[in-house]
């Protein structure tokens, strides 16, 4: 049986590997830490600051809020307490969220034949994901509101 070299991945990684992760300088990295209450890193005895995986996975949400999608450090801070709200709600009440099943039969869809074509589809289906995301948050509002006007 032949040897395979297996991808080992690090428990903690330094700020200079997580700023090239990124393509920022560490200083970036730094004020994320600081602005953020979501990234926690380790020190080591001199004081280097060592991140591990859940921090990076936060980096990256952070990052796409801020870089890609043009958030302010408050408005992506909103964004994470939101998110973390409904996934928390969703786990309380997993039933609530259940995708419910619209067609017992398979539905044949058609494959686009042209590249132009699936680059449509695909920006159809993520604006319509997008909807939908937008509609299950007014949703998840709406059953706040509600379960507030049941408690009173």
């Amino acid at each position: 049986m032949p040897y395979k070299e297996k991808e080992i991945e690090k428990l903690y990684y330094s700020i200079g590997e997580v700023a090239q992760i990124f393509g920022v300088n560490t200083s970036h990295i730094r004020f994320w830490s600081k602005e953020f209450d979501v990234i926690k890193p380790a020190t080591n005895k001199k004081g280097n600051r060592l991140y591990t995986m859940s921090d990076i996975e936060n980096f990256k949400k952070i990052y796409h809020l801020v870089k890609e999608k043009g958030f302010t450090l408050k408005g992506a801070k909103v964004e994470l307490k939101e998110t973390k709200s409904r996934l928390k709600a969703e786990s309380e009440y997993p039933s609530d969220f259940a995708v419910p099943q619209l067609h017992d039969n398979p539905v044949s869809i058609p494959m686009p034949e042209r590249e132009a074509d699936l680059e449509d589809s695909m920006v159809n289906n993520i604006m319509i994901l997008n909807s939908l995301n937008k509609m299950k948050s007014s949703l998840l509002d709406v059953q706040k509101e509600l379960m507030l006007l049941e408690e009173k």
